[in-house]
């Protein structure tokens, strides 16, 4: 006979969580629950990474299900996990409501002074990295800068900025961003292991990006640098709809299918009213080392430069295809700060003084940003 999603509910009702003492269907652990014939396939939605008790935890769901339910059941039990939990679970044991609900009524990022999203519109084109230099060029610039990484299924801000500690959690529950070259850094790498792989679903996604902004200790900023993952779907939405922004940055490479996924950006930007600070082209061309007279557009010439100017936002600059840019952020450290009088540093420093002359004309232009509310025109 085949199995239902009801008696898998009834099963895992015999699993307890140690630390809160209730079973895993009351906790709402158990998420995206499928069932076929005898294939259950469920996500054990965990509130924070611990190898030991997910272990346990796994194997006591396999146990009541083969006991309760049927002893050839196939399972596909996958580990998750959903930072947002933690404060709702232990939300369940205070007697009060009122401190989750004050929270709520504080105004998103208010130490803040110009939050700059970096996109684009596909992966590949180098938008990390030009995330990682813009924040570290304008910190060399004297100014408060954090980044947040906001690509939850591959953060990459680990690695360029050589970070394997995790934060600190203060006393009243919050992240402490991690310091490192002068920027305040959150990612989804610093929270989980490496080789772990984020199987979350939008809403989840969503709720980690917007945790990330509410409930982390971000402090005085003079700009906060968001590194989008590529595409305009959920969490950019979910951006736009939380925080007041100050204005987008769209990466492109000068290749061809690049720029028609950078001109999507550019429009979807455009249609929810956040206003594109301009157009960056990343791997412009190489210039052999040895002959530093040439230029070679391997990916074809002026692209995004082009696109600017059809498309009537600024072009804010190129940066050659450089072995040092990639081979810095390998190593932990943005060229910017590896390598300060490299010509890639120049270009990541005179990008990052028209960011901030971009943002100088539209604040004149606009006054401070509201939190934009989605009206997506056709």
């Amino acid at each position: 006979m085949s199995i239902k999603k009801e008696q898998v509910k009834s099963a895992l009702m015999h699993v307890l969580h140690p630390t809160y003492n209730k079973d895993l269907i009351s906790l709402d652990l158990v998420q995206d629950l499928i069932v076929q014939e005898k294939y259950v396939s469920f996500t054990l939605e965990l509130p924070e990474e611990n190898k030991a008790l997910a272990a346990e935890l796994k194997k006591k769901c396999s146990e009541a299900i083969h006991k309760f339910v049927d002893k050839d059941a196939v399972l596909d039990i996958t580990i998750g996990i959903n930072i947002s939990k933690k404060r709702e679970l232990e939300g369940d044991a205070k007697p009060a409501d009122a401190a989750p609900k004050q929270q709520e009524q504080q105004p998103i990022l208010p130490g803040v002074k110009n939050i700059i999203a970096v996109a684009s519109g596909k992966g590949g084109v180098g938008k990390s990295t030009v995330a990682a230099n813009l924040a570290v060029s304008l910190a060399k610039a004297g100014y408060s800068v954090g980044l947040l990484d906001t690509d939850i299924y591959g953060p990459s801000v680990p690695t360029m900025f050589g970070v394997t500690e995790r934060p600190n959690i203060t006393t009243d529950k919050k992240l402490v961003p991690v310091f490192k070259h002068g920027v305040h850094l959150v990612s989804m790498g610093f929270l989980v292991d490496t080789d772990q792989a984020m199987i979350w679903r939008g809403p989840m996604v969503t709720s980690a990006v917007k945790q990330f902004m509410q409930e982390v200790k971000w402090g005085e900023l003079d700009y906060l640098v968001l590194d989008l993952p590529p595409g305009t779907g959920d969490i950019q939405l979910t951006i736009v709809q939380t925080v007041p922004l100050t204005g987008a940055v769209i990466v492109s490479t000068p290749q061809t299918v690049a720029l028609d996924d950078a001109r999507k950006g550019v429009a979807m930007f455009s249609k929810v009213d956040v206003p594109v600070l301009g157009i960056i082209e990343n791997m412009s061309y190489f210039t052999p080392p040895d002959m530093p007279e040439k230029k070679y557009y391997i990916f074809g010439k002026h692209g995004a430069r082009k696109l600017a100017q059809k498309l009537d936002v600024p072009f804010l600059g190129e940066i050659a295809l450089q072995e040092n840019i990639r081979d810095t952020s390998d190593k932990g450290t943005p060229v910017v700060e590896a390598e300060p009088d490299s010509a890639a540093a120049a270009s990541f420093n005179q990008i990052g003084e028209r960011v901030r002359q971009a943002l100088i004309t539209r604040q004149k232009e606009s006054g401070e940003s509201d939190k934009i509310e989605i009206n997506i025109r056709p």
